[in-house]
């Protein structure tokens, strides 16, 4: 409802999928990907939260993926401000977070994060091509 307090945002670029193949042709299984297009993805928190098993402060970090054909792992860095996936290092990342993939019947043209609300917190869902993929952060 509008009084709860913000939690967090999200602020990515969304390619779009023009008929390509994505998971395992554009989207390279087994590579850091930036969650997006252009700069990373930022996750910005403005409370504490649990992501996985992993405590997070708020603040501001960067969320890449390592896409397989069951499962992505979430990655959330603590540098910012990064242009694609390019200098990423594994040294400033605050947790890792493996979460299995759902296979979607109506595919989704244009890259799509989405919050939704859950008992116990939320639920951070990437929809692309016809694949989901849900990571859930309890308060």
């Amino acid at each position: 409802k509008a009084s709860d307090p913000l939690i967090a945002r999200i602020v990515y670029s969304r390619p779009q999928k023009n008929g390509r193949i994505i998971f395992g042709d554009l989207i390279e299984y087994g590579k850091v990907w930036r969650l997006g297009a252009n700069e990373a993805t930022e996750l910005e928190l403005f409370q504490p939260v649990k992501i996985g098993n992993s405590k997070l402060k708020k603040g501001r970090y960067t969320l890449y993926a390592i896409p397989t054909e069951e499962k992505w792992t979430i990655i959330i860095n603590k540098e910012n401000d990064i242009w694609g996936s390019f200098r990423y290092d594994s040294k400033n990342d605050v947790a890792r977070i493996d979460v299995p993939i759902e296979k979607i019947t109506d595919p989704v043209e244009v890259f799509t994060i989405v919050f939704d609300k859950k008992e116990t917190g939320y639920t951070l869902s990437f929809y692309w091509d016809n694949i989901k993929v849900s990571l859930p952060i309890t308060l």
